[in-house]
């Protein structure tokens, strides 16, 4: 018997896994909180204003050409080229001498820093069905932790070292979480014989065959173009003079965030003892009472509350919509993690595009509207779901 038909995942390796999906995610939102910097270094390039566009789009590619092969080769020897490739491109996007070559490599690291969406299959198929939703919840937890306090490191250090010195500093950590996963994570095996091309051919199908995937996709694009919303208009709404908060400020909610998620795998533990619909249409409803929070209690206070049941109303959709997922058909988790995220990530862009320009309309109110309006959408699936019969594998 393989390791990977193994009874059970450790505790231990298990907050290993999500120790490194969260360092392997916040590569991607590093460059955020730095960009004034990079730009004024780059004469304000309007090259070097796409760099967090260059990013997404990086890593959008990555979710659709990389993510598939989990299903094709052993899925460790995967995790460790990755990182290792992504300590490369670190390297290269700190050094980058040329806005351009900054950009090209920051595509490169979007799409090196899917190895996260590795990393939740595979602890997925090293957990019984009974403990899914727990294992789900503890490497979510760290992924998430990994978004929000990317933002905080990425501040500090660009502040009082410089930008480049952000990227070097995490090509190591790359190293050291490449190193780690070689030596704890269990041999693996593909868990099917098409090719390549076959499998990327079949990610178009899965959505038309799977109604719970489509279903568990339209509730988190929604839900996570919610967050996107309030994480892309957070630190001008505090610049306005009833706050006078600066950036820095703006990066601290992100550990504020993380209390939210650090309390979600609490999820997937309900997930696993009530089902997991109930517990995703829990989470779209907490995010429509944060939305209100933001709209209705104008003090900061009300800021500090909305934004922890905000992510932890996110965190716990999404652990109880992989949960589903997840059991629809085992061979094939990398490609349905595939759909998933891709459709999640386009949620999160149509979420920050729509933000921006509610805030150009009329400012929060117009921005609370909007976010509370995609949290209302996610209604319309996640009721589906609580109405279709539960899926066990």
């Amino acid at each position: 018997m393989s390791r990977t038909d193994a009874p059970g995942l450790g505790r231990g390796l298990a907050f290993v896994m999500a120790v490194a999906a969260g360092l392997a995610v916040a590569n991607i939102y590093y460059n955020q909180p730095m960009l004034g910097i990079i730009m004024a270094e780059f004469n304000q390039s309007g090259t070097a204003a796409l760099i967090p566009t260059a990013t997404q789009l990086g890593y959008a590619v990555g979710l659709f050409l990389l993510v598939p092969l989990g299903d094709l080769f052993d899925r460790r020897k995967l995790i460790v080229i990755l990182f290792l490739l992504l300590a490369l491109v670190l390297v290269i996007e700190g050094s980058a001498p040329t806005d351009y070559i900054l950009f090209i490599s920051s595509i490169l690291l979007g799409a090196c820093s899917t190895v996260a969406q590795q990393i939740i299959p595979y602890a997925t198929a090293l957990t019984p069905p009974e403990n899914r939703g727990k294992t789900i919840g503890t490497v979510m937890a760290g992924l998430l932790c990994g978004i929000l306090l990317s933002r905080t490191l990425a501040g500090f250090v660009s502040t009082h070292l410089g930008w480049r010195e952000m990227f070097w500093l995490a090509a190591p950590v790359a190293v050291l979480a490449a190193i780690v996963m070689a030596m704890m994570l269990p041999k693996d095996k593909a868990r099917t014989s098409i090719g390549y091309g076959e499998a990327l051919l079949s990610v178009l199908f899965l959505c038309k065959q799977l109604p719970a995937l489509r279903r568990a996709t339209l509730t988190q694009a929604a839900l996570f173009g919610s967050f996107s919303a309030f994480w892309t208009i957070l630190a001008l709404h505090l610049q306005e003079p009833d706050y006078q908060l600066g950036a820095d400020i703006a990066g601290l909610f992100g550990v504020l965030g993380a209390i939210g998620v650090l309390a979600a795998p609490l999820s997937g533990r309900l997930a696993d003892r009530y089902g997991p619909a109930r517990v995703i249409a829990a989470g779209v409803i907490i995010c429509v009472i944060s939305w209100l929070a933001f709209g209705l209690w104008t003090a900061l206070a009300g800021l500090i509350v909305g934004v922890i049941i905000l992510d932890f109303g996110v965190q716990s959709a999404m652990i109880s919509n992989q949960h589903v997922i997840f059991g629809l058909l085992p061979e094939a988790r990398g490609r349905i993690n595939t759909v998933y995220m891709t459709g999640m990530f386009l949620g999160g862009s149509f979420g920050s595009a729509g933000a921006t320009y509610a805030w150009g309309l009329g400012g929060w109110p117009a921005v609370c509207g909007f976010g509370l309006a995609l949290s209302v959408i996610a209604m319309v699936p996640s009721m589906a779901q609580l109405r279709s019969k539960p899926i066990v594998h």
